[in-house]
């Protein structure tokens, strides 16, 4: 099994695969990221599924074709040099989906094994499999494949396998198509010409960046996957392209991410607006609107890529599981979680959107009532908080906070906008949030906000308490509770969530450190004035990206491995606000998001 580190990822803004080092592709979804795989060797062996193009014991480097998502693996032996070009053209429907694979020679000769195991549902079902003038079909149920070549493949044991050799000037192209099995095949697709208009579609898209900091490769390569990770017809953005990637090594704490997630809203709307993508800040805030729109107590923090709510969560038992992880998870049952937090992420992220330009939508503001009307009484509920615990609920101070966001964004709505709204009413509200999070959340004896009342635990997610504008900087209980983060829950340079354990979160221990929060402590130095330590962990954190620029959710510092679902857009999103900050200073995403509150207190 291949380690994360070694996947790159193509995708077409419908759904995406990764490939590995070896050339095999050994993660697909079809139609969508929420898909029956037709590869899923990631989470099994590769008679679950895989493609492999590759050269055994070749020398290997890859590259992303600059400003684009086509992926470049060059395979150099002592008799050659060849490389076998990734990519999946942009599309518009879900009537077909293309995975083109392209092998070109460039000096010598160099031999290349093809290793191809067509499966559907998740790796268990074998297809009818038919060989055909232009190559093979693959049909069953609802799925349907072709894979145009004019490689001859030969089957056995449901796998289809060649060799083949080129020299310099040669070339080998390989067209996988998905179509429903009901309808008619897609047109073929011509690969050479669509590599030409899939490499111009994605550097007019990347040349749109309005960053020209520093950081300027690391924040376009970021952005590149958040726009390969958003669900092109609604606008929806996945968390990660993957299920059941564990946190842990042979652990149980493997989740499916191919959902979009709610208490992402804001960071992921700066990190698009600050960086010129206001076209996509806007998708991303009418998906949010249509998905959270209703009767308020029935928010989810979690949703489908155009807004389902039912995303029951099951095992697949014929899957080993990545390095044996398992269960292996399709499905969230987070869904069902009641998470206060989310209200005051979905009213800060309406707020931002009007804030920064984008037309203010009477039908968002209709929404924002609503959910202040239930907040009334449901800020004092316990919650299963950010970090979706599946123990008893308790009262999540982070929870707390963004409620009290939820009301500091109403008052400024009709303060600076002309909302029509009882100001007086949500600023009495907000006040006592904020007095009975200062009464019950902070332990003056140690001088830090803690995870929630009562508690003696540390949290991650209290870096936020600036941030979100809760209170400045300057306060001394948010350098104590900064200062008492980097004691406790800072390890060999990363940050971890919390410190884990059944009785918090109803699961066995045990998980790497958590990339968004070690941004996250980044950005509170940051506006604390400790811009060098900031760029000391921003600087650490690009050094863990893959050779293509690819974060998980995860890290373990002892193994020197990613960890979690792959690539995580959250990570991603987390470095390009990172970037930003320490650019710009006073005028980054997290000062911005500070002053947009109204407490100083």
């Amino acid at each position: 099994m291949s380690r994360l580190e070694e996947y790159a990822l193509v995708g077409d803004m419908h759904t995406a695969a990764l490939v590995g080092r070896d050339g095999s592709v050994d993660w697909l979804c079809l139609p969508r990221f929420d898909g029956g795989a037709c590869f899923a060797a990631l989470l099994g062996t590769p008679d679950n599924g895989c493609w492999r193009i590759g050269v055994p014991g070749a020398r290997v480097r890859r590259r992303y074709r600059p400003g684009t998502l086509i992926l470049e693996t060059t395979f150099e032996t002592d008799e050659g040099r060849a490389t076998l070009v990734d990519f999946m053209p942009p599309r518009a429907n879900d009537e077909r989906s293309d995975l083109v694979r392209l092998v070109q020679g460039e000096a010598g000769h160099v031999t290349f094994e093809v290793d191809l195991a067509l499966r559907f549902v998740y790796g268990q079902v074998v297809p009818w499999v038919r060989r055909r003038d232009f190559g093979l079909t693959a049909v069953a149920g609802p799925d349907a494949l072709e894979i145009r070549t004019p490689l001859a493949m030969t089957g056995r044991d449901f796998r289809h396998r060649a060799t083949f050799t080129v020299g310099a000037g040669e070339r080998m192209p390989f067209v996988l198509s998905w179509h429903p099995s009901h309808r008619s095949p897609p047109r073929p697709l011509d690969p050479w010409r669509s590599l030409e208009s899939t490499e111009r579609w994605w550097q007019r898209w990347s040349g749109r960046c309005a960053y020209d900091g520093p950081d300027r490769e690391a924040v376009s390569s970021s952005l590149t996957v958040l726009k390969a990770l958003t669900y092109s017809p609604t606008g929806g953005i996945v968390a990660a392209p993957t299920t059941s990637l564990p946190e842990c090594l042979g652990g149980v704490r493997n989740w499916d991410y191919r959902f979009c997630w709610l208490r992402d809203a804001t960071f992921t709307l700066y990190a698009l607006l600050i960086s010129g993508y206001t076209e996509e800040a806007c998708a991303w805030r009418e998906w949010l609107l249509r998905a959270v729109a209703g009767e308020p107590s029935q928010l989810q923090m979690i949703y489908g890529l155009a807004g389902e709510r039912l995303l029951p969560e099951i095992e697949l038992p014929w899957l080993l599981g990545y390095e044996g992880s398992t269960p292996v998870r399709i499905g969230n049952a987070a869904h069902t979680q009641y998470q206060l937090d989310v209200y005051g992420e979905v009213m800060d992220c309406f707020h931002v959107a009007v804030r920064s330009g984008i037309d203010p939508s009477n039908d968002a503001w209709a929404v924002q009532r609503a959910v202040l009307d239930f907040l009334e009484s449901g800020w004092r509920r316990p919650d299963e908080g950010l970090w979706e615990v599946r123990g008893r609920r308790r009262e999540f101070t982070h929870s707390k906070v963004m409620a009290w966001v939820a009301f500091d964004r109403a008052v400024k709505a009709v303060e600076r906008f002309g909302c029509e709204g009882d100001a007086e009413r949500w600023r009495r509200v907000r006040a006592e949030i904020h007095a009975d999070v200062c009464a019950s959340a902070y332990d003056a004896d140690r001088q830090t906000f803690v995870q929630s009342y009562g508690s003696q635990d540390l949290d991650a997610a209290l870096l936020m308490i600036p941030m979100v504008g809760f209170l400045p900087p300057s306060d001394r209980r948010v350098a104590g509770t900064v200062a008492a983060i980097q004691q406790h829950l800072v390890r060999d340079g990363f940050v971890q969530r919390y410190s884990p354990r059944e009785d918090l979160d109803g699961l066995p221990p045990g998980e790497g450190a958590f990339l968004a929060c070690t941004f996250w402590l980044a950005d509170n130095l940051v506006m604390l004035g400790q811009t060098e330590e900031a760029r000391r962990i921003f600087d650490r954190l690009l050094g863990i990206r893959n050779d293509v620029g690819l974060l998980s959710e995860e890290y373990d510092p002892a193994a020197g491995r990613l960890l979690g679902n792959y690539p995580q857009a959250f990570s991603h999103v987390a470095l390009v606000n990172t970037a930003h900050n320490l650019a710009a200073g006073s005028t980054g995403p997290a000062q911005r998001r500070a002053e947009s509150s109204g407490a100083r207190r």
